[in-house]
């Protein structure tokens, strides 16, 4: 029986991605100089200020301040009318050194036996509805999202744009578990004050609907087939939204998980990503199983997969690997076997997760907004600037995790043609 499937996405200017794009980049500037930073901040943002909290042991001093006006600043808050701006908002550090009694359980005097940060289990998952092997629901979410963004840094036809913004998509699927088409499109984005709200809430809903979704399917032209005359959309349904941002609700770092993974496909282990170096097994382990969903399904070992790793703290051996094929499993292998071979392909240490994706470089501001997964591996040079002026340019590779390096021993293992 055919079925819907929402799933939802916010804007880098939503108030808990403010705090996540803050936290991620205190990560990028204490792993730029010193790469065996040990680092768990959280942030929190409201009217007129920040608050920045966690335990450090670095070699590195940063004007933390700074690097979150920075922050602040490239999202767009930057006229007072918002209530909390780059240049004015205050910003309270209460920033400290990492417990001993933790640190203890993760260094180790040999690399290769550094112990899992904290005990936990990680899911990743993966699936062959998208060419980047997303749920396609969240997919459109975050497109839908990142295109807004863009037409409001543009100064485009749509002059009134504030950075906050969310977007949520429902698709129905058919009998055999695929997408068929859109159902339903909601967007709630923030915007300037207009003279009457009747007109306003016209303008906004003609405009997304006619410039936007437009936009979006010229894009992506794969997903055009899915929209069609009957959608139904909700464009800012409650309304009035020129209160948003920190002035409208608090963000903390880490309270958009879902956002940042698959969507409400698959599974999450409940623990956040930002504000974490990849001795927090929460963030790397959880990279670790995208990459290594993304590989079987790329190899052909089935058509969508979910893959669970657990940890004990201070333990660099995972307590447990589980995979489950929902079925789709195209290898004559149970789940069982396809997880005792996945065990043997990829070392899930600490360490050896740090080492095969580059995760002790300075890479987590890009991870902040618009989803960890599905984005699109590439080498970029950052520039990171210490206080008193010194600054370092460093060449990193983005988004590892979703590398399909893995392909070729996967299909060896499973002796796939």
């Amino acid at each position: 029986m055919p079925y819907l499937f929402t799933s939802e996405s916010v804007s880098e200017g939503h108030p808990d991605k403010v705090a996540d794009q803050i936290s991620d980049a205190l990560i990028d500037n204490f792993l730029a100089f010193d790469p065996e930073s040990k680092v768990a901040c959280e942030t929190l943002v409201t009217t007129g200020q920040v608050v920045l909290a966690g335990e450090v042991k670095s070699k590195a001093y940063l004007d933390v301040q700074e690097i979150a006006r920075g922050v602040i600043r490239k999202i767009g808050y930057t006229k007072s009318e918002y209530m909390f701006e780059a240049n004015s908002c205050g910003i309270l550090s209460a920033i400290h050194e990492q417990s001993a009694d933790i640190n203890q359980g993760v260094d180790r005097k040999k690399k290769e036996e550094q112990g899992a940060g904290d005990q936990g289990m990680m899911f990743g998952y993966a699936t062959n509805e998208t060419a980047d092997y997303m749920p396609l629901a969240l997919d459109l979410a975050h497109k839908i999202l990142q295109e807004l963004a863009a037409l409001r840094r543009e100064d485009s036809a749509i002059k009134y744009l504030r950075p906050d913004a969310k977007s949520q998509v429902t698709l129905e699927y058919d009998d055999n578990n695929k997408p068929v088409r859109i159902d339903a499109i909601v967007v709630s984005t923030q915007h300037d004050d207009f003279n009457t709200e009747e007109k306003m809430q016209a303008k906004i809903k003609k405009d997304i609907i006619n410039i936007l979704i437009p936009r979006v399917k010229d894009k992506y032209p794969k997903y055009a087939h899915l929209f069609n005359n009957k959608i139904k959309y909700h464009i800012n349904p409650t309304g009035k939204f020129v209160i948003g941002g920190p002035h409208g609700d608090t963000g903390l770092t880490g309270r958009k998980i879902i956002v940042d993974t698959y969507g409400g496909k698959g599974a999450h282990g409940g623990g956040a990503f930002s504000g974490k170096d990849p001795s927090k097994v929460d963030r790397s382990a959880a990279y670790a199983t995208r990459h290594i969903a993304k590989n079987l399904v790329a190899a052909g070992v089935c058509d969508e997969v979910l893959v669970q790793v657990s940890y004990a703290i201070g333990v660099a051996e995972p307590t447990s690997i589980c995979v489950n094929t929902y079925g789709t499993a195209k290898v004559d292998k149970t789940d069982g076997e396809i997880g005792k071979l996945v065990h043997e392909i990829f070392d899930m240490r600490p360490y050896f997760i740090e080492d095969r994706l580059k995760l002790r470089n300075p890479i987590y501001s890009e991870t902040a907004a618009y989803g960890h997964m599905g984005r699109k591996p590439q080498v970029v040079t950052k520039e990171f600037v210490m206080p008193g002026g010194k600054t370092l340019k460093k060449k990193v590779e983005l988004f590892t995790w979703e590398k399909l390096d893995y392909v070729p021993q996967v299909k060896k293992a499973f002796g796939i043609k």
